[in-house]
């Protein structure tokens, strides 16, 4: 039996629909918020219709509450079956509050850890931590390290790297697999997402500046992005929480061979409007922009995004990669997937839903 928190999400949703295709599990139990619930009635009706020997049992619950807030019959049970806890849920806002952030992601957290002690056949406990625990740490970083650096560039990365200290602490105790995507992007055949964020907010830029004579550059020349197709982070996940290998480990799923800002910028310029970029927007005058709100929800970027634009890190995903080598699965290339990802969003603009509202 598996568990999830982060139910209907869709990096929950999309693990659930690969676990039923892969014929690792049949039966999903998933704790879901009451205001979400609907939502994830709708989505397992859809899953299970897709593979109909298999079933998703939902259960109310709040992960900020002791026992996550699940009735004591439903405890029980859970306690007695679950072999393998999927943690996702978690606010994923960079330009979150620090309240809300600490509230789920850490003291959140905190409580998972707690009912994961308690699961007796517990075989795999999987955390969705991020690469971005780093903070404003730069230079080569290594899967096992998780240094406290001087500074985050925002809330959503100072309260994972608080969550992702407890769930270190808890590797004595519990089989633990904690995971570091790199940002997550649409599906790399199919270009599906559940909202345009991260790589998105330079869409959302070029669409608006799409009919100016000139499209600048932003950014530093030489900062590296490190952008992951969500079926990439799918399919390495549960290869993962299979493998023995992968107990007690911490692991970047990230791409071991990212590009820079400034050739996937170029992309998606020639790619949405057929120029090239000119010139250089400095950074000073691009944070200058974006401090206007009026202006930074014209142009659909959030102001937290500007940080990542010359930040000088790299990710070494070496022990990640040595557990996948004999599996077959491989980060794709970024830039070969970037049309398919941009023809997604044009075929998508329409959908308010998608975006995410600019604070």
């Amino acid at each position: 039996m598996h568990l999830f928190t982060g139910f209907p999400g869709f990096i929950a949703g999309q693990l659930i629909r690969q676990l039923f295709r892969d014929n690792v599990t049949t039966h999903i139990y998933a704790i879901v918020l009451p205001i979400n619930l609907q939502q994830a009635k709708k989505e397992a009706a859809a899953i299970c219709e897709s593979y109909p020997n298999c079933k998703i049992d939902l259960f109310e619950g709040d992960i900020t509450l002791p026992d996550l807030g699940l009735f004591i019959q439903d405890i029980d049970h859970m306690i007695a079956n679950v072999r393998v806890l999927w943690h996702l849920a978690a606010i994923y806002d960079l330009a979150v509050s620090r309240e809300i952030a600490w509230k789920v992601n850490v003291h959140g957290t905190a409580n998972v850890n707690e009912f994961a002690k308690r699961l007796m056949k517990l075989e795999r406990y999987i955390y969705f931590s991020t690469a971005y625990v780093a903070g404003r740490r730069d230079g080569v970083l290594l899967e096992s390290e998780l240094k406290r650096p001087q500074a985050f560039k925002n809330h959503y990365e100072e309260t994972k790297f608080e969550a992702e200290l407890r769930v270190e602490d808890l590797k004595s105790e519990v089989p633990i697999t904690i995971l570091r995507p790199g940002i997550v992007c649409g599906h790399s055949k199919t270009g599906e997402i559940c909202k345009f964020d991260g790589p998105y907010f330079f869409l959302n830029l070029i669409h608006t500046l799409r009919k100016s004579p000139v499209i600048p550059f932003v950014g530093s020349k030489t900062t590296t992005i490190n952008v992951v197709p969500v079926d990439y982070i799918i399919q390495a996940a549960i290869y993962i929480a299979m493998s023995p290998q992968a107990e007690g480990k911490t692991l970047h799923l990230t791409d071991p061979n990212p590009h820079k800002v400034q050739d996937m910028y170029e992309v998606m310029v020639k790619e949405m409007t057929g120029k090239k970029p000119v010139g250089r927007l400095p950074l000073s005058l691009t944070k200058k922009c974006l401090a206007n709100l009026s202006l930074r929800k014209r142009l659909g970027v959030e102001y937290e995004t500007v940080d990542y634009l010359n930040w000088g890190a790299t990710f070494d995903s070496r022990e990640a990669q040595a557990i996948l080598k004999d599996s077959g699965i491989a980060c794709p290339d970024f830039l070969e997937i970037l049309p398919t990802l941009i023809r997604y969003y044009e075929e998508n603009k329409h959908r308010q839903e998608l975006f995410i509202p600019v604070k």
